[in-house]
């Protein structure tokens, strides 16, 4: 065996803290040259084995032809195989530490076979020429603290489909025809970023991409790695960031996967209260377990350094965190200290969040996690988790109690859309209408709302004003923006027949507006994170379920006032408090952009506590977006 790809020394010590930030490029199958022979270099870590050897389609499937080396204490097994060929399928033997016979897919695979197919794919990740070099520059300078994120989030699969035929029964877009029709759409309606679900190779299309198998393999679903590179390379040249769904809390128990890798616990916790989630019927990572540890580190980095993404959105970060969470009494054991955080899973964010938000300058990390845990988007340092972002799960719940109600009980229910000011710089937030809420009966967003079909679109606007004017980066799931009549489905299309119906058709131009709008103007982005920068008007006009605030701009300059009436009562008398003698300049309402702005002129009348004021009629379910 050649020296040059050997599993050396200052790897296995890099691997065994913990901090071998590359391992996938060692770890895997690697199309090699050795002894001028071409073939591929393959390594898997197995620590309990008896042994283990290649199997696949270079060999007839025959365990005994291509047995692996055993490197050092670590348990990494190595061997080159002369004549195995990029796109050749494979998988490891493993003699199982109790003499089981083992057939496992390569956790650090690259490319998986499609469903139903569970074997690994030779590739080769390192020929990809990139065509993004100005994103790649211009991201180190993106700021998420002071700069627009409006994320449009897609599940592929389902977003468009071809015609199904006899030979595509999946009607998928593959990687190459979704990126220009997908950047098409996200640029014309305004947003910045893609967040996919997904991506990851899993077994399961219901699953939604959420049970993983294959954490370095982009789903061959849609294509190659090389496909999927393209669309993010496609992508950032339209001026597009990437985020995707990453998934370090659970993986599922199929039998080619991570689970009873080498007939012991080496990913999870052996202990089924540390190592199971009864509810969900997967498995929990051993987050202490150094190379673990690095197996996700480095997973993450292989996302946003060899496949050039922009973040990752991180699922379901309250279930690491609580080790008694979906648990019963007796089902979970506590940490040192008698309690339910989980101490490794802790340390284990603040490396993840560090490592890759400081290789990675201008990417973001973001957390999916529904509880009250103090500080998730504090730094490290400060004791903090270190994500750029997180999910605001108490504003969209609030939300959507209160867009649900009749209009009539609306006024008993205001303070559901002014709590969240009361901690709204607790966090760094995104406000979230994700694919969670379309889901498993909950309705369609437009079916949420309350009244006649007339009725419900002008909820919907009035709501979405409502949350582009609120503090928070934003995200929208698929169909939202036109009024997706049906709860969302992973086996078909959206409606993009509803597009040929004027009221779909306005929501689309009306969403698409508030996303030009939001851009346009700092005040709406520059300073969430500013307490001063937010100010109620009026946040107690209960009775008329009508909100005022205003936005002020880090600059000064075109600062926004945002008034929003949550009933279908048209308000002619209606006057708005100032805080200047200024001149208002109307820039949208219920109708959408207005090209010419009407202008108006605050006089010195008292109105909501404030010394100058205006009338604005306000429509049934109007709303006004002025600069100042």
């Amino acid at each position: 065996m050649g020296k040059k790809l050997q599993f050396t020394e200052l790897d296995q010590y890099l691997f065994g803290q913990g901090t071998h930030y590359d391992i996938y490029r060692k770890l895997g199958a690697h199309p090699d040259t050795q002894n001028r022979k071409k073939g591929v270099y393959f390594a898997v870590w197995a620590p309990n084995a008896q042994a283990v050897s290649v199997i696949g389609e270079f060999n007839g499937w025959n365990n005994e032809k291509n047995p692996m080396k055993k490197v050092g204490t670590i348990g990494v097994y190595e061997t080159f195989i002369p004549g195995a060929k990029i796109g050749q399928l494979y998988k490891f033997y493993i003699t199982g530490a109790h003499g089981e016979e083992l057939y496992k897919a390569d956790p650090y695979a690259n490319e998986a076979e499609l469903r139903p197919g569970t074997a690994s794919r030779i590739t080769d990740i390192t020929n990809y020429k990139w065509k993004d070099v100005t994103w790649m520059k211009n991201r180190e300078n993106f700021d998420p603290d002071t700069s627009a994120m409006s994320i449009y989030e897609v599940h592929p699969g389902s977003w468009m489909k071809h015609p199904q035929s006899e030979q595509d029964e999946d009607g998928f877009y593959s990687y190459k025809e979704l990126a220009p029709k997908l950047a098409q759409y996200v640029k014309k309606m305004g947003y910045t970023h893609v967040e996919l679900m997904g991506i990851a190779e899993h077994p399961f299309d219901g699953s939604w991409g959420y049970q993983v198998t294959g954490y370095y393999a982009p789903t061959s679903r849609y294509g190659t790695p090389q496909d999927f590179k393209y669309f993010v390379d496609y992508l950032h040249r339209q001026k597009i960031g990437v985020i995707l769904d990453w998934v370090p809390a659970h993986f599922p128990k199929d039998a080619h996967g991570l689970a009873n890798f080498d007939g012991t616990a080496v990913y999870e916790h052996a202990d089924p209260r540390q190592g199971e989630h009864p509810d969900w019927g997967t498995k929990i990572y051993n987050y202490g377990r150094p190379e673990v540890k690095n197996f996700l580190i480095a997973n993450a980095l292989y996302w946003v350094e060899e496949c050039h993404v922009d973040g990752l959105r991180v699922d379901a970060v309250a279930s690491m965190l609580y080790l008694d969470y979906g648990k019963k009494d007796g089902e979970w054991v506590a940490n040192k200290f008698g309690g339910n955080k989980n101490l490794e899973a802790i340390e284990f964010f603040k490396h993840l969040n560090t490592v890759v938000l400081g290789r990675n300058h201008g990417t973001v990390m973001i957390a999916e996690e529904s509880t009250a845990w103090p500080m998730v988007t504090g730094k490290a340092e400060d004791d903090g988790l270190g994500f750029s972002l997180k999910w605001n799960m108490g504003w969209m719940n609030d939300f959507l109690e209160y867009m649900k109600l009749d209009p009539y009980f609306r006024k008993f229910n205001h303070n559901k859309m002014t709590f969240s000011m009361t901690y709204a710089y607790s966090e760094k937030y995104v406000l979230v209408l994700s694919h969670d809420e379309v889901v498993h009966l909950k309705c369609s967003m437009l079916e949420k709302m309350p009244g006649e079909l007339d009725d419900k679109f002008k909820n919907l606007k009035v709501g979405y004003t409502f949350m582009f004017g609120h503090p928070g980066k934003k995200l929208l799931f698929m169909g939202q923006d036109f009024g997706q009549l049906r709860e969302w489905s992973e086996a078909r299309e959206l409606d993009w027949y509803l597009l040929g119906e004027e009221n779909h058709q306005k929501l689309q131009q009306y969403v698409s507006d508030l996303l030009h709008l939001y851009k346009k103007y700092p005040a709406l982005y520059g300073a969430d994170n500013d307490s001063s920068a937010f100010e109620w008007i009026n946040a107690n006009d209960g009775d008329r379920s009508i909100f005022s605030f205003i936005r002020k701009s880090p600059t000064g300059r075109n600062n926004i006032l945002v008034v929003c009436n949550f009933t279908p009562v048209a308000r002619p008398d209606y006057r708005v408090g100032v805080p200047k003698k200024k001149q208002y300049k109307l820039v949208l309402n219920e109708q959408g952009l207005l090209e010419k702005g009407k202008i108006f002129k605050a006089e010195k009348q008292n109105c909501d506590n404030r010394d100058f004021s205006f009338a604005y009629p306000l429509e049934p379910y109007g709303v006004g977006v002025f600069t100042y």
